[in-house]
């Protein structure tokens, strides 16, 4: 059984996020695959529609279930989105956000994307980019806040998620 990074998240509506650079189930570009593995730790140009009209802010996460960590991966967070955006350029992962989003910490405890670079040998793994709809514009946790309690805190002002998926593999040497 592979892990569902949904798995007791609220039941909310859904509305469409989609990528010109990969589409969904398929592989990331090079591009997004971190730095050390022949990447550029570069986030994907994301576009999403058909939010709940009570929408007033979105979190985006990018998150590998499938990191044999126990616990996944978190490599992207940025809370406080405006309601009004409805996209972000590739590269936003280390560069301008849109006025009034507020970066959050990663896996590594810095504030930018970190690309894919699952274990070499270890198989195929899941990267999973939410946008979250809240009916808050700004979503109240602590500066140094992990992505694990951003998720956490942000349940409670859920309206609806969407979701794509890429996928990476690093062979094994």
């Amino acid at each position: 059984m592979t892990n569902d990074p949904n798995w007791r998240l609220p039941e909310v509506p859904t509305f469409t996020l989609t990528s010109p650079d990969f589409a969904d189930g398929d592989v990331l570009p090079t591009s997004a695959r971190g730095a050390d593995v022949g990447g550029s730790d570069r986030s994907p140009a994301l576009q999403w529609s058909g939010a709940p009209e009570s929408t007033k802010s979105f979190v985006l996460t990018a998150y590998d279930p499938d990191a044999p960590t126990g616990s996944g991966f978190w490599h992207w967070a940025v809370s406080d989105i405006p309601a009004s955006v409805t996209s972000l350029d590739a590269g936003a992962g280390t560069g301008t956000l849109p006025d009034g989003s507020t970066r959050r910490r990663n896996e590594y405890g810095t504030d930018t994307f970190l690309g894919a670079a699952p274990p070499a040998g270890h198989g195929s793994h899941r990267y999973f980019f939410t946008v979250s709809a809240l009916d808050v514009p700004t979503l109240e946790v602590p500066a140094d806040a992990t992505p694990a309690v951003v998720g956490f805190m942000l349940r409670e002002h859920l309206v609806g998620r969407a979701q794509l998926m890429g996928t990476q593999e690093t062979p094994a040497s």
